[in-house]
């Protein structure tokens, strides 16, 4: 089941260190959209702004990661693939592509373990699973989010038993 498992579970997107990635080495950060930087179907708030402003000041190339269509992608004004087909690690190629990055030098935050952190995953990238910031989704995610606990619980087991 490790290919389920992030590298790290975080509270929120806006609680990642960036500073301390981009120290470690770190130099292209491939986002998920909804639940992720901001609410479904919600614009980019000041809160994802000041958040892409500082990456860039840090170094950081970003690119948003999406299963939308373009118009819901484009508003966020960085770099971004549409109806990428994510789990598929195409997507998270053609990502580091377009960043200029590779897979030790990248990593992936999304809210969702069966379409962002498995094709992270699948394509050798860092994945960071962070919670959902609306716990109110559409069907379809809810049920995804159903199956999605017995995963974490299991993660969280697993780093238990890594950490003693």
């Amino acid at each position: 089941m490790s290919f389920l498992y992030p590298g790290e579970y975080i509270d929120s997107t806006y609680s990642i260190d960036f500073d301390k990635l981009y120290k470690e080495g770190y130099r292209g950060v491939i986002f998920d959209i909804d639940n992720t930087l901001v609410t479904h179907g919600s614009p980019a708030d000041e809160r994802a702004i000041a958040l892409f402003k500082h990456l860039k000041e840090l170094g950081f190339s970003c690119l948003v990661l999406s299963n939308n269509k373009e118009p819901r992608v484009k508003q966020l004004g960085i770099k971004y693939i549409y109806k990428a087909g994510k789990p598929k690690p195409s997507g998270y190629r053609a990502a580091m592509e377009r960043l200029g990055t590779d897979t030790k030098n990248t990593l992936f935050v999304g809210d969702q373990i069966f379409t962002d952190i498995i094709g992270a995953n699948l394509a050798g990238i860092r994945s960071i699973l962070v919670a959902p910031i609306d716990p109110h989704e559409e069907i379809q995610i809810v049920l995804k989010r159903f199956i999605e606990k017995p995963v974490i619980a299991c993660y969280k087991r697993h780093l238990k038993k890594v950490n003693k």
